[in-house]
């Protein structure tokens, strides 16, 4: 029983060595998971740190990246001192401010012509001629006429002497000298009318000369030679060039600031890029029918004689004009809280400056600058919605300024207007 027991006992032995090496194995591979496990999980999450580290690195240094602004020469626009005018625009025809239509005074026959359209004439200069030979001989019929009455008044006068001193002798009687008297009265009367009677016939003589009334230049020629003409017939249109008229209509609601005396400056085809001026001189008190607007007169005096009567002029009335002022475009202004503001460049940065504007000219797209910029000072007069106060920018070498600063010389220009670039930070080794 002894050696059964104790070869069970060895084989109990022998049974639990045998399983030991089984569980040992069996429990050895899971650790090795295990510990294989927790090296990689530890890894990733040092991995992960260092990961979120650089991120962090990344994005500090993002943030320290400084954004620049490139701008175009349009952009940017330098303040400068001029005067600025408001205007009116205005168009009319130009009439000569002295033209005459010469008309006959006399029936009679034209001799001659001496003058065409287009010829310069002078005051008193003779245009024309017609046939007086009817007229001179009324002119010699009234040159009898006053020879018989000067003898008429001398018979007269010479009785009335005779018959005065046989009054004072009372050879006659005093109604007989009062008769003499009458007839000198008579005679005296009768010298007059036929001295009267021969000025209007030797008038009748000189109108057969047609004189031109005016410095100026014949427009118009009515008449030939042969032509017979009656009192009041036209003969030649005369104009004066040397002063013209512009009749301009201006709306009626324009009229309050058109003032007598403001400048007018105008363009006629046919003149190129030459520019004339004239001075508002009347304004019609009455509006036109229909349009609703006014004439206004403006005197142009024209000495070279260049314009002529009947062009068309088309140009503008100053209605308002400044003294010498600083200026600057009206795209240039901002609305900040109701107030008027510009973007100011002060060393390569945008600052925000209250202004307080003057006369506008939106012809000229022009602003006037009463307070708050200087002339020489730069503003960005383009809208640029990325750009506020504050913002770097950078000048292109072509704008409009005395002196370019280059912000980042290592940089390539921008392709774009007011195209963002950024200056990375300098890496360390």
């Amino acid at each position: 029983m002894k050696i059964d027991n104790s070869a069970n006992s060895g084989n109990s032995v022998n049974i639990l060595s045998s399983q030991q090496p089984s569980q040992l194995t069996r429990w050895r591979l899971p650790l090795a998971g295990l510990i294989v496990t927790l090296a990689i999980g530890g890894s990733w999450i040092m991995y992960a740190k260092a990961s979120s580290k650089n991120s962090q690195s990344l994005d500090k240094a993002d943030t320290k990246k400084e954004v620049i602004y490139e701008l175009a020469p349009v952009d940017v626009t330098k303040i400068t001192t001029r005067s600025l005018m408001v205007n009116l625009p205005i168009s009319g025809s130009l009439i000569p401010v002295s033209q005459v239509t010469v008309r006959s005074k006399v029936a009679a026959e034209v001799h001659e012509t001496l003058v065409q359209e287009g010829m310069p004439v002078r005051k008193g200069q003779i245009i024309a001629r017609f046939d007086g030979a009817d007229l001179h001989a009324r002119l010699s019929i009234q040159d009898a006429a006053v020879d018989e009455a000067q003898a008429r008044l001398a018979l007269a006068q010479k009785n009335r002497h005779s018959n005065e001193a046989l009054l004072k002798q009372s050879y006659i009687s005093q109604n007989a000298f009062d008769t003499t008297q009458s007839s000198l009265d008579l005679a005296h009367a009768s010298l007059k009318s036929a001295l009267s009677q021969r000025e209007v016939a030797q008038i009748a003589v000189a109108d057969t000369q047609i004189k031109s009334p005016v410095d100026g230049i014949i427009s118009k020629r009515s008449v030939q030679a042969g032509d017979k003409v009656s009192p009041d017939t036209a003969l030649f249109n005369i104009v004066n060039l040397a002063q013209l008229i512009l009749e301009a209509q201006v709306p009626a609601s324009e009229i309050p600031r058109v003032k007598i005396g403001q400048n007018v400056s105008f363009a006629v085809d046919g003149f190129g890029t030459r520019s004339f001026i004239g001075k508002v001189a009347r304004i019609n008190p009455s509006a036109e029918a229909g349009s609703r607007s006014m004439l206004v007169y403006v005197e142009v005096d024209n000495v070279d004689g260049a314009l002529r009567g009947g062009m068309f002029a088309k140009g503008n009335l100053t209605l308002e004009k400044t003294t010498s002022y600083p200026v600057m475009p009206l795209a240039a202004i901002r609305q900040q809280n109701g107030s008027d503001v510009v973007y100011k460049i002060v060393g390569n940065q945008v600052q925000q400056q209250a202004v307080k504007l003057g006369l506008r000219s939106e012809d000229e797209g022009l602003v006037q600058v009463l307070q708050g910029l200087e002339p020489g000072a730069q503003v960005i007069s383009a809208k640029l919605d990325s750009i506020k106060p504050g913002s770097k920018i950078l000048l292109p070498k072509t704008a409009n300024t005395d002196e370019i600063t280059n912000l980042a010389p290592d940089l390539a220009p921008a392709s774009a207007v007011a195209a963002t670039l950024a200056t990375s930070p300098k890496s360390k080794g």
